[in-house]
Parts: structure tokens; C-alpha cells; sequence
């Protein structure tokens, strides 16, 4: 059984990956952190938040991932506010 990552452990992580393929500044400094926070300590999680990322940022056409592609991604659709129906 693995233990939790800590946010450190998470962000360690994201560096090597991204060293490793090629491209160290393709995620903001901040969004690494929101990567690692929101994963609760679990590798899997955080790679499958930052894979939504990636497809999200090639359909964008974006050089590089960062916050405002997280919220804009994971914040959910804001609906506009019910108009009361009136009763006859």
C-alpha cells in the first residue's frame, strides 16, 4: 500500500516528467502547485488532472499550461439565474 505523496513529493514528480520530456516550462510554477494540492497525495490523480490539461491546452492551440486553463477546464458552467415564473 502507498501513502500519500506529499505536495513536494507531487511537484518533484511533475519536474522530472516534464525534464524528461523535454519541455521543463510547459506548466506554470503555480499550476504545478494546484496540480499537487488538488491530488489529494495520489500520482494517479495528479496525472490525470494534468492529462484533461494537455488535451484541453493542444485543442486550444496553447505553448503552455497555467491556472487560468485549470479553472477554466475544472470550474464548472456558470448557469444563468432562473426568472421566477409568474402564476396566472
Amino acid at each position: 500500500m502507498l501513502e500519500h505523496a506529499s505536495r513536494d513529493e507531487l511537484c518533484a514528480c511533475l519536474d522530472h516528467l516534464l525534464d524528461a520530456a523535454g519541455n521543463p516550462g510547459l506548466l506554470s510554477t503555480e499550476l504545478k502547485a494546484t496540480l499537487a494540492e488538488h491530488a489529494a497525495g495520489n500520482y494517479r490523480v495528479m496525472m490525470n488532472i494534468a492529462d484533461e490539461l494537455l488535451a484541453a491546452a493542444v485543442e486550444r492551440d496553447l505553448p503552455s499550461l497555467d491556472e487560468k486553463l485549470y479553472f477554466d477546464v475544472f470550474q464548472p458552467a456558470q448557469k444563468p439565474p432562473r426568472t421566477p415564473v409568474k402564476k396566472r
